[in-house]
């Protein structure tokens, strides 16, 4: 089944009655995101960047859990055929591509915490997996903030972890890759970003 951006929304739809939840609106602006970036980079489509952001966090179809919807998200897309949004499920919360830099729990059998670990390890990342790990921290459910206030909201949920520091460097990382080249700031990009972040 080939994947298009009305594929897309109607499986956050379906999702989203399954679990409704903030997680759906943060999909919405991580899409959103990617796209308006991915319009200024001449080597990326806006069309699957928005895609690829919209269903990132599709496994959380399944119920609230923790590192358990990376790899729920990945078989729900690899059933439908959707190989590169399925690597993207599991690759947006390893910008660090080390099964140990994760800050969430692994609410996951041994079985899938080895498939994972592997997968993480073997995995080739290109500009849509960055940016969409880029765009994952730059989006609240409530719209776009500063990667500094998406940092704060994150460690206040998830507490301080050993990769913490080295996440955000790596995040910070990706966003100067970006911006050298899109040739402007990120935040020009995503209305209303500044209102947002002093909420």
């Amino acid at each position: 089944m080939k994947l298009n951006r009305s594929k897309a929304e109607t499986a956050l739809q379906e999702a989203e009655k399954s679990n409704p939840g903030p997680w759906v609106e943060h999909s919405r602006y991580v899409a959103e995101a990617c796209k308006n970036i991915a319009e200024r980079c001449s080597h990326l489509s806006a069309e699957k960047a928005y895609i690829y952001g919209l269903l990132h966090d599709i496994g959380r179809y399944a119920g609230v859990s923790s590192e358990k919807h990376l790899i729920d998200g990945y078989r729900y897309c690899m059933e439908r055929g959707w190989d590169k949004a399925a690597q993207i499920c599991i690759s947006h919360a390893f910008m660090i591509q080390d099964i140990h830099s994760s800050i969430g729990t692994f609410d996951v059998s041994e079985e899938d915490y080895q498939f994972m670990e592997k997968f993480i390890d073997n995995a080739v990342y290109d500009d849509y997996d960055r940016l969409v790990q880029l765009c994952d921290a730059l989006a609240l459910p409530t719209g776009f903030c500063i990667l500094e206030k998406r940092f704060v909201d994150v460690t206040i949920r998830y507490g301080v972890h050993p990769y913490t520091v080295d996440r955000w460097k790596k995040i910070l990382e990706i966003r100067s890759d970006f911006e050298e080249k899109i040739q402007c700031s990120i935040y020009e990009l995503l209305p209303g970003v500044i209102e947002n972040s002093f909420k």
